[in-house]
């Protein structure tokens, strides 16, 4: 059995204790070897309840990982330890500190959720740049987060203290506990005064204040919950800077202040609109008029068929739907169409002409392989290799022909 150590003091950054057990471990990438220890106490905290777990080193032996196995805690590291030898144990402080603030940062984030608008926790992930709470009931909408953020952050500016309670899940029960747990005995749970009581192994701050700042990002479905994505201390003073980054660099983009951003976009998107509309417009006259001068310069077969040919290399790749589709309006028509710099192609035809173009479109794909569909009188492929546009074509009319 491990005494832990972080649990009456998170703050502990060295400790002394005794190899109890030593034993060879999967290799981990980066490493020469791995062992599995287990000490008589440790101050290091292993994964468990959505806390990463702590990293630090043992002697000179580096900690890789630490892991919860029931009664004893097992140090996963790059050095082999002696059983009975006293060892100097240290832990990566500022990993430990950043957990410390995510993880109060989440017991108040959760309980404000809760008993201001009835959004209890599911479950809680602290992952390497952002955390995670997901909640169970109605969306919370962006006025909600506000108001979630507004009133955690309140209470870390009252500097609240943060305390160990021990207890009987009746006893924890009687003062208010906000998740009941099944699990029998003494329990530990955290205390936020006068605002959270939560059962709970992991590693606190001493006061809210030390949290420094809560940040609620996003809010996202996540299966039947809602996956509210947040960040606490430096976290949320980096991710608030990159923030503001972005958004200056967005308005030197717009030629605007950054305040004016939203109202720059709003205006690029009506003029992207209206530009989309008229370049529609240009495109369809466009496609009118080159297809009745294909249709003037092309003569009819014996058969009364006319078969038009093209390959566009200037042009945009959105001409060809518009073209061929006007092509197609004419009897007796087939136009076979190829885009040459993206490889694109087009066969559409009037139903009089009586050919079968997703025939022939298989039978192009096969021998100049590419993807594509449609029915007898219009298909659409690109060809894997752009380069072999002509190619292509050729085939088509070879086939169309037959």
């Amino acid at each position: 059995m491990t005494d832990r150590l972080y649990y009456d003091d998170s703050y502990l950054q060295n400790f002394e204790a005794r190899v109890v057990e030593c034993v060879p471990a999967a290799p981990v990438a980066g490493t020469a070897g791995a062992w599995e220890v287990v000490l008589d106490q440790s101050a290091l905290y292993p994964n468990s309840g959505g806390q990463p777990n702590d990293l630090g080193k043992l002697g000179e032996a580096q900690v890789l990982d630490v892991r919860d196995e029931g009664e004893e805690i097992v140090h996963i590291v790059d050095q082999e330890l002696k059983v009975g030898e006293e060892v100097h144990g240290c832990v990566d402080w500022p990993r430990r500190f950043d957990h410390m603030q995510q993880h109060t940062g989440q017991h108040l984030l959760s309980a404000v959720f809760q008993e201001r608008f009835g959004l209890p926790t599911v479950s809680f992930h602290l992952g390497e740049d952002l955390c995670t709470i997901d909640l169970r009931g109605p969306e919370p909408k962006a006025e909600v987060l506000e108001g979630a953020q507004r009133a955690a952050n309140a209470v870390l500016f009252e500097d609240r203290p943060v305390n160990v309670r021990y207890g009987t899940p009746e006893q924890l029960a009687e003062i208010g506990v906000r998740k009941e747990v099944e699990r029998q005995g003494i329990l530990r749970a955290i205390e936020i005064e006068g605002a959270d009581l939560q059962p709970c192994g992991g590693t606190h701050v001493k006061s809210t204040g030390q949290i420094g700042l809560i940040l609620v990002r996003r809010c996202t479905k996540m299966r039947q919950d809602w996956r509210v994505e947040f960040a606490c201390g430096g976290r949320a003073g980096k991710l608030a800077g990159e923030d503001f980054q972005l958004l200056r660099k967005i308005g030197e983009k717009l030629s605007c202040a950054p305040e004016e951003a939203l109202a720059a976009i709003a205006k690029a998107g009506t003029e992207r609109d209206a530009y989309f509309k008229s370049l529609r417009a240009a495109m369809q006259q466009l496609a009118e008029a080159r297809a009745a001068l294909m249709i003037r310069e092309t003569a009819t077969g014996a058969n009364g068929l006319r078969v038009i040919m093209e390959l566009l290399r200037e042009e945009s790749a959105e001409l060809l739907l518009a073209l061929a589709t006007e092509l197609a309006r004419n009897e007796k028509t087939v136009a076979l169409l190829v885009h040459e710099p993206t490889g694109q192609l087009v066969f559409a035809q009037h139903a009089s002409s009586g050919k079968d173009l997703a025939a022939v479109l298989k039978k192009v794909t096969a021998a100049v392989p590419g993807k594509g569909g449609g029915n007898k009188d219009f298909v659409r492929a690109k060809l894997i290799e752009a380069g072999r546009a002509v190619e292509a074509l050729e085939l088509a009319r070879k086939l169309v022909a037959e």
